[in-house]
């Protein structure tokens, strides 16, 4: 794992001088920044050019990061947590603590819980939630391995990951909207 490591070290790094990083997660190739990071999240929608009214996708590496960010996870967020067959993403309201660019209008955040060692790990030693959106431009399709990724994505980006560049990836994850009045919506299977 001397490599991982290495890896892990240079995502850290960029992450922690605001710049952008292009890696592998547990459902296709992300663009990420540290999550608390304004300017940080910025060049995330510029890159993407997308504007940032259309909320982006947050990873923590596990509960206790999540609780932090969170006002209140939920006993059936946590079932569906540790009990999905697939990655999924749940819509959380009042997220705190992260860039207020990441945060949607109605005052949510979709995080999800890094199932990916590389994620978890990452995550883990950066000691905050990262950023993690599809690495495409606003509108093209999600590019299912790295072979597919846009050439503007990968010269936007401060450092591209050197891991798993022959996987091919699946899908995006599923993603749960949990009210804390108990609602329960499903925006993607």
């Amino acid at each position: 794992m001397p490599e991982t490591q290495t890896e892990i070290n240079k995502c850290v790094e960029i992450l922690e001088n605001g710049g952008l990083i292009l890696y592998p997660t547990d459902t296709v190739w992300g663009i990420g920044c540290d999550a608390t990071n304004e300017k940080a999240v910025e060049k995330v929608y510029q890159l993407k050019q997308r504007h940032d009214s259309k909320a982006l996708i947050c990873l923590v590496a596990n509960d206790v990061m999540l609780e932090k960010h969170v006002e209140q996870v939920s006993d059936l967020a946590y079932d569906i947590i540790d009990l999905s067959t697939k990655p999924t993403t749940i819509i959380f309201d009042k997220p705190r603590g992260v860039a207020k660019n990441l945060i949607a209008e109605d005052n949510t955040l979709a995080i999800r819980v890094a199932s990916d060692k590389f994620c978890k790990y990452m995550i883990g030693k950066f000691k905050k939630p990262i950023v993690s959106t599809s690495a495409n431009i606003s509108g093209q399709s999600t590019p299912k391995s790295f072979q597919n990724i846009d050439s503007a994505i990968l010269k936007g980006v401060d450092y591209v990951v050197n891991l798993h560049r022959e996987k091919q990836n699946s899908s995006a994850s599923s993603i749960i909207r949990l009210a804390n009045d108990g609602t329960v919506k499903i925006i993607r299977d």
